[in-house]
């Protein structure tokens, strides 16, 4: 089980290249990370965009634009088509926006004849390493399903457990969280965790065990769990993965980590969709990018190895 994203992009480097696709590649951020990518043995890239943008960007940066290959596409849609297209089709493994907007991005992913839709919900996996935490954290959703019903979280769930077994964890142990660790018929929240946790034990999530609504300090740490007496709950101390109740919970434990806790590492990755899908904010720094990445290379090896 890879415990830290060093261990996960040795992981990474084990096994065959990826092919990454980059739609609108013109980005001095997205192509810094390509390279260092690159570098690691992790990826080739195809760069579909502007060819002259990408050159003189690549030429500021001292990077070499002969090692990849580049598609010049100046217009952004186009180019999100072209680039997706390279996935639709087999020729590329992954799909990373550029200097797209966002809803171009999605439109292109979401594309009937050349995107990646599957007919399926998409969600949004951030995995994090933290400091006085032993294992890689899986959260969802952070970033894109505002208020997920019932059926969404048991989607997010399915999603995010395979996130966890592509990095190792034969087991994940889930929490829907809430604010607090018993069913309230007055907090829907609760009563959607406590009907996870029987569709877990039903076996709808393969061998995830699924144990809510628990709080976020039961989930996270044995001594809580001790002191409010949730020690033999299942996923008491021990959760992989944490399932936020709506976007706001997620957003906001999201910021809080990523701008107060020193010492923190993160990837994303969108989920529900045909292959890995890379969708940073242009706020994310290098090494964000990079573990992005890598973290889709692990997911396109994961599915490659099942047959997928």
């Amino acid at each position: 089980m890879s415990k830290t994203f060093e261990e996960l992009l040795s992981k990474v480097r084990q096994c065959d290249k990826k092919v990454l696709s980059v739609a609108c590649a013109q980005d001095a951020a997205v192509l810094e990370a390509v390279q260092e990518a690159h570098n690691l043995g992790i990826v080739d890239a195809i760069l579909v965009g502007d060819e002259t943008k990408i050159c003189e960007i690549c030429s500021e940066l001292k990077i070499d634009p002969a090692q990849f290959q580049i598609i010049n596409e100046p217009d952004s849609v186009e180019a999100s088509l072209k680039a997706v297209q390279l996935v639709h089709d087999g020729k590329a493994d992954m799909y990373m926006k550029g200097l797209l907007a966002t809803k171009d991005f999605l439109k292109s992913v979401l594309n009937k004849e050349v995107g990646l839709r599957t007919g399926k919900p998409l969600s949004h996996v951030c995995v994090f390493e933290i400091p006085g935490i032993d294992h890689l954290l899986f959260l969802s959703d952070v970033a894109f399903m505002p208020y997920p019903t019932l059926e969404d979280k048991k989607a997010i769930i399915n999603y995010t457990a395979e996130v966890a077994r592509a990095c190792g964890v034969v087991k994940p142990h889930i929490a829907p969280l809430a604010a607090v660790e018993v069913v309230n018929p007055k907090m829907q929240v609760t009563v959607d965790a406590e009907e996870l946790r029987k569709a877990g034990e039903a076996g709808e999530f393969g061998d995830a065990i699924v144990d809510g609504p628990l709080s976020l300090d039961i989930a996270l740490y044995d001594e809580a769990a001790i002191e409010k007496g949730a020690q033999d709950r299942p996923c008491a101390g021990k959760a992989d993965v944490l399932l936020f109740p709506d976007i706001h919970a997620g957003n906001l434990v999201y910021k809080a980590i990523v701008h107060m806790v020193p010492g923190i590492k993160n990837g994303n990755v969108l989920t529900g969709t045909k292959a890995p899908v890379i969708l940073t904010s242009r706020s994310d720094n290098k090494e964000v990018k990079v573990n992005s990445i890598a973290l889709a290379a692990v997911l396109s090896e994961h599915a490659r190895s099942k047959g997928e």
